[in-house]
């Protein structure tokens, strides 16, 4: 699994590159842009007024799709507050792919396997029972072969081995959470923190250029509220991926109890 994490940690570097070129680049288009406009502005002078009107008819906007939406929102938010709000979110979501991943992998059929357990035991074949537990993946499988190891010990030193793997396993169940919930609380705080940041250097402009223009005053609260709607954004999904983590979580932990019920059920009957 920690290759899975770094095989997604290395594909947001180059997520993260792609926002920093296009901010990088926006100076060096919008200057292309104002030469266009410039020229354009000379050919008009200088075409004939039905040529213009003609030219201006058949100008149509262009949809701009949600990528480059998206895109300028994150230019005109600023890099510097913007990166920090995207690795948050790409780092959030390596590990909520890892976690999902892992407990994917967890779940496996515990009738089915606990059966074929039973039926080896029948056969005095402990061996290949635990064989049989080693290679099948998912924590009721590790705890089911922690109670073979101990098959020819007492009932309470195999129930004792049972439980206390099965904190073990519940802990590497649970294991990333504390950084996905880190992430959650994270995300807004530095939108909110490029907001207040932005709202100052609004005040600042406002402070020198003597009067309070609407113009001045709308763009500035726009940029810095842009820190924040992306955080809450991010919040958000990481929010959800969490929800589901949790609830995967809960499911395979009432899952190792109940095998772990059965399979103490198993060995007293065996052994009694």
């Amino acid at each position: 699994m920690k290759k899975v994490i770094a095989f997604i940690g290395i594909l947001s570097m180059f997520v993260l590159v792609s926002p920093v070129k296009a901010f990088a680049g926006s100076n060096d288009k919008k200057a292309v842009d104002t030469v266009k406009q410039d020229t354009t502005k000379k050919d008009t002078a200088a075409a004939s007024p039905a040529q213009a009107i003609k030219q201006t008819s058949t100008e149509q906007p262009q949809s701009k799709t949600f990528h480059q939406v998206l895109k300028e929102k994150f230019i005109e938010g600023g890099a510097g507050w913007m990166t920090p709000i995207l690795l948050v979110l790409v780092l959030g979501l390596a590990i909520v792919i890892e976690r999902l991943i892992y407990l994917n992998f967890s779940k496996i059929n515990t009738t089915k396997f606990l059966h074929e357990i039973e039926e080896l035991l029948k056969q005095n074949k402990l061996e290949e029972a635990k064989e049989l537990a080693r290679n099948t993946r998912g924590p009721v499988a590790s705890l089911v072969y922690q109670g073979l190891d101990r098959y020819n010990e007492s009932i309470d030193n195999i129930e004792k081995a049972v439980v206390t793997y099965g904190e073990v396993q519940m802990g590497r169940l649970e294991s990333g959470l504390s950084w996905i919930a880190l992430f959650i609380a994270l995300s807004p705080m530095l939108g909110f923190l490029g907001t207040v940041v932005g709202m100052v250097q609004a005040f600042d402009d406002i402070e020198k250029a003597g009067d309070i223009s609407p113009t001045i005053v709308a763009g500035g609260m726009k940029v810095a509220l842009l820190t924040t709607v992306f955080g809450l954004i991010s919040a958000i999904i990481l929010q959800l991926m969490y929800s589901i983590i949790v609830s995967m979580i809960e499911s395979l932990v009432n899952q190792m109890e109940d095998a772990s019920l059965s399979f103490m059920d198993i060995i007293y009957k065996l052994k009694i």
